[in-house]
């Protein structure tokens, strides 16, 4: 019998203490979110004489992000790849806000924009690089591709991101800036072919590298992932042309397996998903962007829309199985597994 009362009360006992330290646990989260907001809410001081160099500032987020940065009070520098992109920005900025063109996939023009922004920011180094330039299409199943068509977008989307970082490095490591990059949330779950989350996965990589290596200078690296916003990225029609002409190019052959019915399915599905998921409120991920320029202490990456939060990130960490299970769901029927 007193072994039992000893029993019961070391059991009384156990749960009294395990209540005791979940209910300090639960208050523990809510102090952590505002202990985390409160020092995140600190900004950098002397933003007039900090500069900061955005790639892809002709349309969506670079163009949004440079006029915001500029009205913060910060020297932009705004690279554009065209002309009109750099006489339409200018027409809208203050004259703190200058322009330089800059085709990220032509290693002359990287140096020659490098060359201008070392003259504009002098011994103050540069503050900021935001690697924001990137494109979408060729997007397709594998097999509807060449390698030729890989090349083309990690030009842009990878080799430009870490050549533009490396010809900025010394004026990055002058300041004790940051370096943030534009990646997606493909670029922690591939969901489907060609070479847009090929291109993400490396600058994730990328990104973790580099940001290990620039701990000793003082230099902090930045990742944003947005999930589907309404730009040019995700233009129905720029990716639904993309997929029929990608398509007409195919052997006999390939078309014979996959079948007329699948590329009409396949835009339908795409366009589907575009309107559930798009987001048209960029100042989304510009509101992030310029955190990570602007905060004391920023994050080291940023999620930016509903359906990175709530969707692709949880479902990036599943296994395998479900991840295929989930994705293949709705993926248009191949005529070669009708036989």
């Amino acid at each position: 019998m007193s072994s039992s009362r000893a029993l019961l009360t070391h059991l009384t006992g156990s749960a009294a203490v395990n209540k005791k330290m979940f209910l300090h646990l639960l208050w523990s989260i809510p102090l952590w979110f505002l202990y985390r907001w409160v020092k995140e809410t600190r900004r950098v001081s002397n933003k007039e004489h900090r500069y900061v160099f955005i790639t892809g500032c002709d349309s969506g987020f670079g163009h949004l992000l440079a006029k915001h940065l500029d009205q913060r009070g910060f020297h932009v520098i705004a690279g554009c790849y065209t002309e009109n992109g750099e006489v339409e920005l200018k027409k809208i900025s203050s004259e703190r806000l200058s322009t330089v063109h800059v085709d990220v996939s032509d290693s002359q023009s990287v140096s020659k924009a490098a060359a201008t922004i070392n003259t504009l920011v002098g011994q103050k180094g540069l503050w900021g690089l935001v690697n924001n330039a990137g494109i979408s299409v060729p997007t397709a199943p594998c097999d509807w591709l060449t390698v030729d068509d890989y090349k083309q977008m990690l030009s842009i989307n990878l080799f430009g991101v870490i050549d533009v970082t490396l010809s900025l490095l010394p004026l990055i490591k002058k300041a004790k800036g940051r370096v943030v990059n534009v990646s997606s949330v493909f670029g922690r779950i591939s969901a489907f072919g060609g070479p847009y989350c090929v291109s993400k996965f490396g600058v994730e990589a990328f990104t973790d590298s580099l940001r290990l290596d620039m701990v000793p200078f003082g230099v902090k690296v930045l990742c944003i992932e947005p999930g589907f916003f309404k730009t040019n990225v995700s233009n129905q029609t720029i990716v639904g042309n993309c997929l029929k002409k990608q398509y007409d190019k195919l052997p006999q052959d390939v078309k014979d397996d996959y079948g007329s019915i699948f590329l009409e399915t396949m835009v339908e599905e795409m366009n589907f998903r575009f309107k559930l998921l798009t987001d048209p409120d960029l100042m989304k991920v510009v509101g992030c962007m310029e955190h990570a320029i602007a905060a004391v202490h920023p994050r080291t990456r940023y999620s930016p829309g509903w359906d990175a939060k709530l969707f692709w990130l949880p479902l990036s960490y599943m296994p395998s199985c479900i991840v295929d299970y989930l994705l293949l769901i709705n993926y248009p029927k191949l005529k070669i597994s009708e036989k």
